[in-house]
Formats: structure tokens, C-alpha cells, sequence
């Protein structure tokens, strides 16, 4: 019978008549985050219906599904299928992880919604640059290489939106899923440093990297560099006016933490719990301008979540602003 369970595809317990665990694989105990075996099952799973659904077929009723949600540490879907093994009252409990299934439903009707939101206006703007051409600049050399122009910066800026639709989408159908590698955090930071360096400088700011290493940290490292350098290249393009942007490491705790500091035009109160939203800018016009799409911060707080993390952000206005990256040391 242990061999059996432990073959099984799906985390799965075997249940006594008064509720004890006699036996889980090993992905019933990575989802539970502990071996449940010897314990009462309420000590593992505390899902009321769960729980009245085992105690009913133990009882000798007919096999049942149960389908519920964990809210910690990230938000997950299962469907919980009991039921009877023989006569003596156990109980077989098997865990379908439903998540991915339904993120991937979400995902589908978000990047419709999203992608024809937000490709709206440069399509318009391509169609109205394309009829000038067409029309009143047909003969005109000058205004066509002008409109020629800001038909390819639009062009660009679908191709930055659908890039990071399609990252943000990947992200959000993993984000349940805890990341298996390692990190140095330093390692990452001085990465995304010799990247953006040549960005600062012609933003007219220093780049500048404090606090040692290493910090490793439980996680991906490609991800973890998309996370530092977004917030790098926000902190440059709208805080580059205070000629400084720093990042600086340290720990607390058992934390590894990152902050990116600039000093610029800061973030009015009201702004800062919506910053990570889709789409959300504190200015339209000037976000555009300087090539954003409103969802790099959304990206930020997904890959935070996926680490089993925290963002914490405090501005200032007419100070700057700095966001706070917290991830827990690899133990």
C-alpha cells in the first residue's frame, strides 16, 4: 500500500477510521509543508468540509469531492477526492491541484480583455499616421519621415506591451509554485548594475550599488534580475531628476532585502497601494512617453509573491521613492 500511494501522481493520504494519517506521499507533504503521517489529519488540513466529507466515507458513506481554497502562502485551488479503501473504515484522501488549471482560464480572458484595452491607441494612432501618408502627406518627403517615425515608435511600444502581457501571464501561472534554485542576490544586483549603467548615464544619474554578499536566496535568477532591473529602469526614467539612483543590500532576520532609492519627483499617498496594479500609472502622458506599458510593477509583485516574498514601497514627494524587495534567506 506505501508503495502505491507513493506512485500516485497527486498528494495522497491514507486515512484511518478515527482520522489518523497512516500514510502520504511525498507531494501530499509538500503541499501540506509537513509530513502528516501519525497525526490527526485536522493537524495538517484544517478545511472543515474536507475534513466532515473523510469522517462521512469512514463512516461508511459513498466516495466524495470536495473542492476548496488555501489562501497562505499563496492562493490555491484543490479538489479533494475521498474515498472508502475495503471495510475497516479507511479512507483514501487524494489532492488535485486545480490552480494552474484555472490561472490558465484566467490568463486566456485577461490578455483578450488587456491586449485590446491597451493596443487600442496605438492601432488607432498607426491607422491615422497611415491615412495622413496616404492623403495630405502623399507628396511630402518631410512629413512622411515625421509620421514614418512615430509609426515605428508605436510599433515598438505594442511589441513592449505584448512582451509583457505575455511574461506577466507567464508568471501569474507559476507564481503557486515555489522556486527549487538558488541566488545571490549581490550577484543579480551587480548584474542588473553593469546592465542599466549606460542607461544612468545618459539619464544624467549615477548608478550606484551599496552592501555586501552574498545573500542567497531560494528562487530563479532570471526572474529575480527582472525584478531588480524593473525597478532600476523606473527609478531612471521618472526619479533620474535627483542625479542618484542607488541600490543597497542588506539583511534582516532571516531576510535578504534589496532596495531601489532615487531621489526624484516621489509618489503622492494615494498612488502608492495601486502602484502594482495592471495598467496603472500615476501619469499616463509621461509613462508613455518614456516607453511604459503600466505593467512592470505588476510583474514586480507577481515574481515577489512567487519567491514567498514582500515589496514594501515609501515615497516622499519632492524626495523620492524606494521600493523594497524582502526574500527569505535560503536556510
Amino acid at each position: 500500500m506505501a508503495e502505491l500511494v507513493q506512485a500516485l501522481p497527486d498528494p495522497a493520504l491514507v486515512i484511518g477510521r478515527e482520522g489518523g494519517v497512516m500514510l502520504a506521499n511525498a507531494l501530499a507533504a509538500a503541499v501540506l509543508e509537513a509530513n502528516p503521517s501519525g497525526r490527526h489529519l485536522s493537524a495538517s488540513l484544517r478545511v472543515p468540509a474536507v475534513l466532515e466529507a473523510v469522517q462521512a466515507v469512514a463512516g461508511g458513506e459513498e466516495a466524495a469531492a470536495v473542492e476548496y481554497e488555501i489562501r497562505v502562502p499563496m492562493p490555491r485551488s484543490f479538489r479533494a477526492h475521498v474515498a472508502p479503501l475495503g471495510r475497516g473504515g479507511a479512507v483514501l484522501l487524494v489532492l488535485r491541484d486545480l490552480t494552474r488549471e484555472q490561472q490558465i482560464e484566467r490568463m486566456r480572458a485577461d490578455f483578450v480583455a488587456n491586449a485590446s484595452h491597451e493596443l487600442r491607441t496605438p492601432l488607432t494612432a498607426l491607422s491615422g499616421f497611415l491615412e495622413t501618408i496616404q492623403g495630405a502627406a502623399r507628396d511630402d518627403e518631410k512629413a512622411q519621415a515625421k509620421f514614418l517615425g512615430l509609426m515605428r515608435s508605436q510599433a515598438e511600444r505594442m511589441r513592449r506591451l505584448i512582451d509583457d502581457l505575455l511574461s506577466l501571464s507567464r508568471i501569474e501561472m507559476n507564481e503557486h509554485v515555489k522556486p527549487s534554485g538558488e541566488v545571490d542576490l549581490a550577484q543579480a544586483a551587480a548584474h542588473v548594475r553593469d546592465v542599466l549603467s549606460g542607461m544612468a548615464r545618459e539619464s544624467g544619474c549615477e548608478l550606484a550599488l551599496t552592501g555586501e554578499g552574498p545573500l542567497t536566496v531560494p528562487g530563479s535568477r532570471d526572474e529575480l534580475v527582472q525584478v531588480i532591473q524593473n525597478l532600476v529602469e523606473n527609478a531612471i526614467k521618472y526619479g533620474s531628476s535627483g542625479k542618484r539612483v542607488e541600490m543597497v543590500l542588506g539583511r534582516e532576520g532571516g531576510f535578504a532585502e534589496i532596495t531601489v532609492r532615487d531621489f526624484g519627483p516621489g509618489i503622492a499617498a494615494e498612488h502608492i497601494p495601486r502602484l502594482t496594479e495592471r495598467f496603472y500609472r500615476v501619469n499616463v502622458q509621461e509613462s508613455r512617453s518614456r516607453g511604459g506599458t503600466g505593467l512592470g510593477l505588476a510583474i514586480v509583485k507577481h515574481i515577489v509573491n512567487r519567491h514567498r516574498g514582500r515589496l514594501l514601497i515609501a515615497s516622499t514627494p519632492g524626495e523620492g521613492s524606494a521600493f523594497t524587495v524582502r526574500l527569505p534567506l535560503k536556510t
